[in-house]
């Protein structure tokens, strides 16, 4: 007997359980984003390694170490997106959408990284990110953060989630911080982990995001960039903080939050929870003006946010299980009788046609009436329309309550259209 094929390690299978859910977030998203005048952009899993390693950094961990990467059959590199934002960015240098424009742009789908697989990590994983191009001051810093928070609140999750901020200044800036940094923890090498002797000389910064617990109390002590930057970064983040307190949104401002990508300048935040353990980050994003002309297009203007589904979908499954929930099936419809299920789905086809948003689901494989009432409960329908050879005979159709202790009625086909309509608020 051949052996069962499993989903790959990492790779996780969204059962129909779980998936209206995911359906009910991400009408929120649509809703939320849609309202605040952004627009959805599709965009390709795979793209040019080249695209990843000039945008995210050689010197990152996903570059050297998490990227799916593979030659196709014209030799060409390929690699399956890890993130959203250089793709987004490239669609939209591409198609001529950010010279001398604004946009505001969504995008919603897998992305891959071979990581070690845990809870709220995955190697296969969904993200929404969240796109601006054109505007360089605080205040669409601010609107970016404030989405976020919009989202939480929708999904009562608010209360589970942080805020936190922090600036990286300007390249110049950064730079100088840099070299603060690397005379600082080379004094110290002894007492650093081989992640963080490896980033030494090639991304210090990266230091300060490392977990490691054993070297935390050392990162604590290290120089702060704020005391590296200018008059103008300054009061970047001063007018982006100013807005926050203006909109009542708590935040904490984090001088060690870098982010895990080299292209982030001014602005990076992260929104996290104590929740889910060490996975604790849910959405994050920054500023990455920088991006845009290192990718060969003129310098813009650009920050943007992305959030992991599977992290998010934990915290929202916290909540009151009835609360996450939408029902599948409104009506469940039961006939017997060769005679009963023809004119059954004739009935159920007009109710679809009068009544869009309902969820009716037309019993097939036969059965009696008891197996098939079993079924209709089980479905977690309301109400069980039933069609037998009697109802056939006369033109009418018997009507149950499936949650409501009621007894079974008959009614004509036009009378069922109203009392749906009424009893599960349904419109024409």
């Amino acid at each position: 007997m051949a052996k069962n094929i499993q989903a790959i390690r990492g790779m996780h299978d969204v059962l129909p359980e779980q998936t209206q859910k995911w359906q009910r977030v991400e009408s929120v998203f649509q809703q939320v984003l849609s309202s605040y005048g952004y627009q959805e952009i599709r965009l390709p899993i795979v793209e040019k390694t080249e695209l990843f390693n000039r945008s995210i950094g050689e010197v990152t961990d996903i570059v050297e170490k998490e990227m799916y990467t593979f030659d196709d059959r014209n030799g060409d590199s390929l690699t399956l997106r890890p993130e959203g934002t250089a793709g987004c960015l490239r669609a939209g240098i591409e198609h001529g959408l950010l010279h001398n424009q604004i946009q505001r742009l969504w995008y919603y789908g897998p992305m891959f990284r071979h990581e070690r697989p845990q809870k709220g990590r995955y190697r296969q994983f969904y993200q929404l990110g969240v796109e601006t191009y054109g505007m360089a001051g605080p205040d669409i810093d601010a609107e970016i953060i404030v989405i976020g928070h919009r989202l939480w609140t929708q999904l009562g999750i608010r209360d589970k989630l942080e805020l936190q901020l922090n600036t990286l200044g300007s390249k110049e800036e950064r730079q100088h911080y840099r070299e603060e940094l690397i005379v600082y923890f080379s004094k110290h090498e002894a007492l650093l982990d081989d992640d963080s002797r490896r980033r030494l000389q090639t991304n210090p910064l990266r230091i300060l995001d490392s977990k490691n617990p054993e070297i935390q109390a050392l990162v604590e002590q290290a120089p702060t960039l704020m005391n590296s930057l200018g008059v103008d970064s300054l009061n970047h983040f001063k007018g982006l903080t100013g807005l926050l307190d203006d909109l009542g949104i708590d935040y904490t401002i984090n001088p060690r939050l870098v982010r895990g990508l080299d292209y982030y300048g001014h602005t990076v935040f992260e929104w996290v929870t104590c929740e889910l353990g060490a996975q604790g980050t849910v959405c994050a994003g920054g500023r990455y003006d920088s991006l845009v002309e290192q990718l060969g297009a003129r310098n813009s203007s650009a920050i943007g946010f992305a959030m992991g589904m599977e992290r998010l979908m934990a915290l929202v499954e916290m909540l009151d299980e009835v609360s996450c929930m939408t029902r599948l099936v409104d009506v469940y419809m039961i006939c017997v009788g060769d005679k009963a299920q023809a004119v059954g789905m004739v009935l159920a086809e007009k109710l679809r046609d009068q009544l869009p948003e309902l969820k009716l689901q037309f019993h097939c494989g036969g059965g009696s009436f008891k197996s098939q009432f079993k079924k209709a409960d089980k479905s977690g329908a309301e109400v069980a329309l039933i069609v037998g050879d009697v109802e056939v005979a006369n033109n009418k159709v018997g009507v149950k309550s499936l949650r409501v202790h009621q007894d079974q009625s008959s009614m004509s086909q036009t009378e069922v259209v109203g009392y749906l309509q009424q009893s599960l608020s349904l419109e024409c």
